[in-house]
């Protein structure tokens, strides 16, 4: 998925076809720690940004990056009120199995941890920028869920009709990410 620089259309590329995938949306200037073409250093990982998405949850909004590694592996690097998480998504059939809707302090299990569901919100993309791995549209909606361990890792769900897709990560401290800006 890509966005046009010049008149703000979202196209999906998918074999030999491009399909429109609406507008990229309204995104407000905000202050960013990163944006796209810089590559992010978060402990050992270094991420070309590529993509921008920023979702609203209501009281509030976060950024989503997306980019890749050096071999080429798809990460996630979110923001939030100033808190900076990597995340890469699960494998489809390795992920998470919660019963029915989730609830608040429930207890989920992935790869012999302990999580605890301490959020759970719907989650609106209000604009897209750049490249991404997947269709991003303006106006999809999710339910969202973060769920952490006692070493402070976060498990992440999203949640739409037919659909559900997760991701684990870790934290770092906004004033220890190195940003080498792009040309």
């Amino acid at each position: 998925m890509t966005t046009c620089t010049s008149c703000g259309t979202s196209l999906f590329l998918a074999d030999d076809k491009a399909l429109t995938a609406g507008q990229g949306g309204e995104m407000h200037d905000t202050p960013l720690l990163f944006g796209i073409g810089d590559q992010v250093v978060l402990g050992s990982f270094r991420i070309d940004i590529y993509g921008h998405a920023r979702y609203s949850y209501g009281r509030g909004f976060w950024d989503e990056f997306w980019g890749v590694d050096g071999r080429g592996d798809p990460y996630w690097v979110s923001v939030d009120e100033g808190d900076i998480v990597l995340q890469e998504a699960c494998p489809k059939k390795g992920g998470p199995r919660i019963k029915g809707q989730p609830r608040l302090g429930e207890k989920v299990m992935f790869e012999r941890r302990t999580y605890r569901v301490n959020e759970i919100e719907t989650a609106e993309c209000v604009a897209v920028r750049g490249s991404f791995d997947e269709q991003i549209d303006v106006g999809d909606t999710h339910t969202f869920l973060n769920a952490t361990n006692q070493s402070g890792e976060l498990l992440s769900g999203e949640f739409w009709d037919g659909g559900e897709k997760w991701f684990q990560g870790d934290w770092y401290d906004p004033f220890e990410i190195k940003v080498v800006r792009g040309t």
